[in-house]
């Protein structure tokens, strides 16, 4: 029986670390000296060796483009078989590594704006999860829709898989997700947290495998799993390939050095202690995951990856929306590089972040430049000079790479085996069109073109997972 649910005014204090100022036009003027400094550079170097060289340009163009060929699959088989050898040797060590259960009492925050259509369906399967003591405070960040009233029509005790499981909400005005997840976090008693997004569906098990990982006092944080929910299209479907084998392999691999670079914004479990040490989330960046995940790594806290601990999200299902949300990330990504860039100039103030820093650096910056630069050097090379075969042979190997990289991503996590065929056009088409957005994007942040935060429209047709139950009634509030 429901009785009239209380509601409280509280104060919270927001409190973030202050990011470092900024000068832009020092930091404009010393990228113009930069880039004039490698242009005289590489026009002195032209200058020099282009007497000693005895080719003419059509040969010139043809040697150079073999030998471009194959350093670039010589990187691209370095990369591929690194990431795919440490993410086998931590599937291995996590297959035979037996962890205690760990139960202490946990706080699910869920921060939503404008997520009316779909916070039903994740409070569902938060419900639905398979853990004796926790949970969930909803966080309207000042939603315009009807998020408020599916809210206030969800708080109160609800029948759990394993007992009664309360529900809260906590309105405040609009401040971003970063502010929302920090008013949770401080109006939670619990010492620990999972941060989640509001569309996110948590998998039963999920906070159960995460938990574990903290009977070790030195782990400060456990990444999950995130993957595609809506799928079905052949946009979505690229992109549940991309999070199997594009980012769930590559935090495998981070997983066996303990150096998981990103804790997902869908699936983060935190102990409270760790996010104070950090100084909470910031909102100085559109990537606040990946921010506040090297600000726990300078404070010497491991993060491990839990691969059980998974999450359904929506994703994009126009090419509008996709590239939206990519700039966005590229973009998130490249301020909290600059924002702790001096663990790229010094790894002697933390060895740990200065690897991650880099390993971040190259994804984001230089291997997408490298990858459309090749690209298009080499079709038109083949235009013009007739290698069409040396062409074919190099894409049909690099097709071939990811055929491999997918069947194990697949075999690995017992995904559908129909994701696999992608694989063929996935790097030559899919990523090729990421990486154009990326290489975007990142002028753009050092332009400093201004942009707003967005928000990915939700359909709310998305299926819920497997096993979940038609929400329980309320059977009594505080």
């Amino acid at each position: 029986m429901a009785t009239k649910s209380n509601k409280y005014q509280i104060a919270l204090d927001n409190r973030e670390v202050q990011p470092p100022s900024r000068n832009l036009a020092r930091e404009k003027k010393r990228t113009i000296l930069i880039t004039g400094l490698l242009s005289i550079l590489l026009f002195i170097t032209i200058l020099i060796t282009m007497p000693l060289t005895i080719l003419t340009w059509s040969g010139l163009f043809v040697y150079s483009s073999i030998v471009s060929l194959v350093i670039f699959l010589f990187i691209l088989l370095i990369r591929y078989f690194g990431i795919l050898f440490m993410a086998y040797f931590y599937t291995t060590k996590y297959t035979l590594q037996k962890k205690p259960g760990y139960y202490p009492f946990v706080s699910i925050i869920v921060p939503v704006y404008n997520e009316g259509k779909i916070l039903y369906s994740s409070i569902e399967s938060l419900l639905d999860i398979d853990y004796p003591n926790y949970e969930i405070i909803i966080v309207n960040d000042g939603s315009t829709d009807d998020t408020a009233a599916v809210g206030e029509s969800l708080i109160g005790y609800h029948k759990g898989r394993l007992g009664l499981v309360k529900v809260s909400l906590i309105n405040k005005p609009n401040g971003g997700k970063s502010k929302a997840l920090n008013a949770g976090i401080q109006y939670s008693d619990a010492q620990f947290v999972l941060c989640m997004d509001g569309d996110s569906q948590l998998t039963p098990n999920t906070l159960k495998m995460a938990m574990r990982h903290f009977d070790d006092p030195s782990v400060g944080a456990v990444a999950g799993n995130v993957k595609v929910q809506n799928r079905g299209k052949i946009l979505t479907d690229l992109q549940a390939l991309e999070y199997l084998e594009g980012l769930n392999l590559a935090r495998s691999a981070q997983g066996f050095l303990q150096m998981v670079n990103i804790i997902p914004g869908p699936i983060g479990v935190f102990r409270k202690v760790t996010l104070r040490d950090a100084g909470f989330y910031s909102s100085d960046t559109f990537a606040e995951d990946a921010d506040v995940t090297l600000k726990i790594l300078s404070k010497g806290w491991k993060i491990i990856y839990e691969p059980n601990a998974i999450a359904y999200t929506e994703a994009p299902a126009s090419v509008y929306q996709l590239l939206k949300q990519r700039y966005r990330w590229t973009r998130g990504i490249l301020q909290a590089i600059r924002k702790h860039k001096r663990y790229l100039y010094n790894p002697t103030v933390n060895f740990n972040n200065s690897f991650i820093m880099w390993s971040m650096f190259y994804e984001a910056l230089i291997w997408p430049a490298m990858n459309i630069f090749v690209n298009l050097y080499f079709i038109l090379v083949a235009l013009l000079y007739g290698i069409h075969i040396t062409l074919f042979l190099w894409w049909v190997g690099i097709a071939v790479l990811d055929l491999m990289s997918a069947v194990y991503c697949i075999a690995a996590e017992k995904e559908e085996f129909r994701l696999v065929p992608y694989a063929i056009v996935y790097r030559l088409v899919f990523i090729l069109l990421i990486d154009v957005t990326k290489a975007m994007a990142t002028i753009e942040e050092f332009l400093g073109v201004r942009m707003t935060w967005g928000k990915l429209e939700r359909t709310g047709t998305s299926p819920s997972p497997a096993n979940a139950r038609p929400i329980p009634g309320i059977v009594g509030s505080k």
